[in-house]
């Protein structure tokens, strides 16, 4: 395949939206495998069992798809407008992930990756050899694809000590995308690591997730705590989620990349006023009904509401504001029990 296709496929890239395009191959992440079975057999997945069902596909892209002979890497701009560890002072108020303070990034992404899909279809004709059309697939983090090694695999970024994707331009705030294709695209270099000696993303850690650079207990997670994990929260973390009721920025909101990083350009991704610190007595309140139609579009919609009210309980629990007590004591006897429970220990800790 020529280099001019492959420049005017990232430039078709840019146009569609995407902050940075870069280019690998399935082969290229080799130590995947071994770095995921570690992480396993440590049991840091939690109860996110999918991880160890499909390991050999993420441990291996070529797996997945054997036919594919490159992959398109995509960096999507979400950089948030004001500095999320602000709103971690009002305890009264929630704190969710900047990601998901709008429209879920899944759907944004899935359709620009879509149409550049089929333009490099367009853009490379048929086969010389087979006579056919190039084939594709497109990723966006819901298919066991190690996105992240690729990333730095295809020079995006590389993979900090907090084991997400940092970029020289784009600091820490960019989603993953990948175009897995039968094109033999020309790729580009590996980015390499320029962590250093920082290590503020481990150290502002509430939980203490990382035992190691480069490792992540994900039971200890907040964002895991408040998105994955089902029940009721280990006594010892609850406190040590603060107001945070989806999601958690605190690792890389610190990063000293950020500095590079830029507002969203998509409009998308900029905070719903609702959404940008809401009142916890407001979210508490929420039924079934309530909570689909005020998060309908949202990623914070699929965890649903009990597991969503249980985690602004555990943020009441947490306010220090006795006025807040009412609101967890009307919950007490909710038909969840992890939401019953979640509010007889906020009303607990608010006093008598």
């Amino acid at each position: 395949m020529s280099d001019d296709l492959t420049l005017r496929l990232l430039d078709q890239a840019r146009a569609e939206g995407f902050a940075e395009a870069r280019v690998c191959r399935p082969v290229d992440v080799p130590e995947v495998a071994a770095r995921l079975q570690a992480f396993l057999a440590a049991g840091y997945q939690g109860q996110m069992g999918w991880l160890a069902e499909r390991s050999h596909w993420r441990g291996d892209p070529s797996c997945l798809w054997p036919e594919a002979r490159s992959i398109l890497m995509l960096a999507e701009n979400y950089g948030p407008d004001t500095d999320p560890m602000t709103i971690l002072d009002a305890r009264d108020r929630a704190a969710i992930s900047v990601y998901a303070q709008n429209r879920d990034y899944h759907d944004v992404v899935k359709k620009r990756l879509k149409r550049l899909a089929r333009w490099l279809i367009d853009a490379a004709g048929p086969d010389a050899i087979a006579g056919a059309p190039a084939q594709v697939k497109v990723f966006v983090d819901t298919a066991p694809v190690p996105e992240k090694a690729l990333g730095q695999a295809a020079g995006l970024g590389w993979q900090g000590k907090h084991t997400n994707l940092v970029s020289r331009t784009l600091g820490s705030w960019f989603f993953l995308g990948a175009i897995f294709t039968t094109l033999d695209l020309q790729t580009d270099s590996a980015e390499v690591d320029h962590c250093g000696r920082c290590r503020k993303c481990l150290d502002i850690c509430p939980t203490q997730a990382f035992p190691a650079p480069y490792q992540l207990d994900a039971r200890r997670c907040i964002s895991y705590l408040t998105i994955e994990h089902r029940g009721p929260v280990p006594l010892d973390l609850r406190e040590k989620l603060g107001n945070r009721i989806y999601g958690c920025d605190d690792c890389l909101a610190v990063c000293p990349w950020n500095k590079f990083a830029s507002t969203a350009q998509e409009v998308k991704y900029h905070a719903r006023d609702d959404l940008r610190a809401p009142a916890l007595a407001d979210l508490a309140q929420l039924d079934d009904a309530g909570f689909r139609a005020r998060f309908s579009g949202s990623p914070i919609k699929r965890i649903g509401r009990d597991r969503f009210v249980r985690n602004v309980l555990y943020a009441i629990g947490n306010s220090e504001d006795p006025t807040l007590r009412p609101v967890a004591a009307s919950l007490t006897n909710d038909p969840d029990e992890t939401v019953a429970e979640a509010a007889r220990w906020a009303a607990a800790r608010l006093g008598p």
